[in-house]
């Protein structure tokens, strides 16, 4: 008898220590060194990722401005797309639009960035559905030969209330809250991009898109959860990709 409780103890902790190991593989930053190429990191999202109402978004969206910080080893891709959004019965799914493009860019890393655009009262109404539809975009990159790896990015905060048809309170109290709880399922890390833009309403355009500086922040934050480095703000980046 004291046998088998010894045995059941042993298998309880090694199962214990197993799910802390994987736990720790997943939010620990990613090694780049074990890369013979460069790292294909793909930004899915909607028009906050496409940068839009960004001047010269293609150098001051927050994925160009990542792809500068993290240097020639990391090939950054902008799949951000206006409108987006998760939602499969969503006005604009993002499943329609630049999924399959990103899925044969093959990448290593994938923040996912979506859910603005599903708080429309419109959208909205197939909530049920938004966690699903999430959970089957996750199983479809880890289905991948490259077995990327996923973090899942909060939306930013919204500053005004209706604007575009974007409700501040189903992105505050509703998205945010049951992504965080997805992502703990799947034993994902969360770039918290909202508290990271939480009380700057001066970063944002119109209420609803950051401008050029909350891209910069964005990007920052990535690149923390990345490489597990505070971006350096005393090194100045151009928008030609130097230094």
């Amino acid at each position: 008898m004291l046998d088998k409780t010894i045995t059941a103890f042993i298998i309880i902790v090694s199962a214990t220590l197993f799910i802390g190991c994987d736990s720790a593989t997943s939010y620990r930053p990613f090694d780049v060194d074990s890369f013979s190429r460069p790292v294909r990191v793909a930004c899915v999202g909607d028009s906050i990722t496409y940068g839009s109402k960004i001047s010269y978004r293609p150098e001051n969206s927050y994925p160009a401005v990542l792809g500068r910080m993290l240097g020639s080893r990391w090939q950054v891709k902008n799949f951000g797309v206006s409108g987006a959004t998760m939602l499969k019965n969503g006005n604009k799914p993002y499943w329609d639009t630049k999924f399959d493009e990103c899925l044969e860019f093959a990448p290593d890393i994938v923040i996912i960035k979506l859910g603005t655009n599903d708080s429309k009262g419109f959208n909205w109404k197939y909530k049920s559905r938004f966690i699903p539809d999430y959970q089957a975009m996750i199983n479809t990159f880890n289905q991948l030969e490259t077995k990327p790896r996923i973090w899942i990015a909060l939306p930013v905060p919204v500053y005004q209330d209706g604007q575009f048809e974007i409700s501040k309170s189903v992105v505050r109290d509703e998205i945010v809250p049951q992504l965080r709880l997805l992502a703990r399922r799947n034993n994902l890390p969360v770039i918290d991009l909202y508290q990271a833009l939480s009380d700057k309403p001066e970063l944002f355009r119109d209420g609803i898109h950051p401008n050029t500086k909350g891209a910069q922040l964005m990007a920052e934050e990535v690149y923390r959860a990345l490489t597990g480095k505070f971006w350096d703000v005393t090194v100045q980046l151009d928008a030609t990709g130097g230094f």
